[in-house]
C-alpha cells in the first residue's frame, strides 16, 4: 500500500496522467486516490457491469465506461505512454503481458514495468528469462521489460527506453512517452 500511495503521488508530481481500471477499491484505487491528492489528472477505464457493481472511482479526472474488459484493455493501451505494473494478482499479469506481446509484435513501442517490492516479481522475472533459455523467446524481448525496486527508478528508465525491432519486423509503433 506504501509503494501504491508512493505510485501515485510520483506520476502526478512528474506531470503524468495516470490512466488505470478505474476502481475505488484496492491497491489501484490506492494510487488514484494519491494521484488525485498530488494534483494530477487521473482518467479510468471501467466496463458497465463493474461501474454498475459499485467499485468505480466517483473523484476522477475522467472515467470512462466501455462494454468489454476487451474494450478497457483496448482503451488504456491507447490512453497510455507506458505500462507500470506494482504488485497484484491474476489481472494485473494478463494486463502487463498482453502489453508485452503487442510491444515485441510491434503494435506498440511503449516500455512495459515492474515495480519489484520486496522482490514479488523476481520468480516471474526467472520464469520469463527461463523462456528465452529455452527458445521460446528471443533474448531481447525479456530485456524490454523493466525492472525497478521503486516507482520512482521505473519511471526514470522508462524515459531512456528504446523498443527492440518488432519480431516479426513489421511496426505499427509510436513513441508517445
Amino acid at each position: 500500500m506504501e509503494e501504491a500511495v508512493r505510485c501515485g503521488t510520483a506520476i502526478a508530481k512528474a506531470g503524468m496522467t495516470l490512466v488505470y481500471g478505474g476502481g475505488r477499491v484496492g491497491l489501484m484505487g490506492a494510487v488514484a486516490d494519491a494521484a488525485l491528492a498530488a494534483g494530477g489528472k487521473v482518467t479510468g477505464v471501467m466496463p458497465a457491469d463493474l461501474v454498475n457493481q459499485e467499485i468505480g472511482h466517483t473523484g476522477l479526472t475522467e472515467l470512462r465506461v466501455v462494454n468489454s474488459m476487451h474494450e478497457r484493455k483496448w482503451a488504456m493501451a491507447e490512453l497510455g505512454d507506458a505500462f507500470l505494473c506494482l504488485p497484484g494478482g491474476p489481472g494485473t499479469f494478463e494486463e502487463i503481458f498482453e502489453q508485452w506481446t503487442w510491444a515485441l509484435l510491434g503494435f506498440h513501442s511503449k516500455a512495459c514495468g515492474f515495480v519489484n517490492v520486496s522482490g514479488y516479481y523476481d520468480l516471474m522475472r526467472q520464469t520469463v528469462q527461463q523462456m528465452a533459455d529455452n527458445g521460446f523467446i528471443a533474448q531481447q524481448y525479456v530485456d524490454m521489460l523493466i525492472y525497478a525496486d521503486s516507482t520512482e527508478a521505473a519511471l526514470e528508465r522508462f524515459k531512456s527506453y528504446v523498443p527492440p525491432p518488432p519480431k516479426w519486423g513489421v511496426a505499427k509503433v509510436e513513441q508517445r512517452y
